[in-house]
């Protein structure tokens, strides 16, 4: 089976979400776990970079709608 390169099309597009204004909000990060989701399975490479791309989010720009994003993404790698 061919390896998924999904995690690199999440790398491409949290540094265009990241660059456009400094931060990453709840939505752009939705948008991240939906590539990550969209062939059925989040493999190692994506979750990988989706903790990543979370260490990067600083504790002053989560506001609930992120917070929320952010335990959703914790249960989907976690499960």
């Amino acid at each position: 089976m061919k390896e998924s390169r999904d995690y690199l099309e999440m790398s491409f597009r949290s540094i265009e979400c990241f660059s456009n204004d400094g931060k990453l909000d709840a939505k752009e990060l939705g948008e991240i776990l939906s590539i990550a989701e969209k062939d059925g399975e989040i493999d190692q490479n994506e979750v990988r970079v989706l903790q990543n791309i979370i260490s990067k989010i600083k504790p002053h720009e989560i506001d609930n709608e992120m917070k929320e994003m952010m335990q959703r993404v914790s249960d989907k790698v976690s499960a």
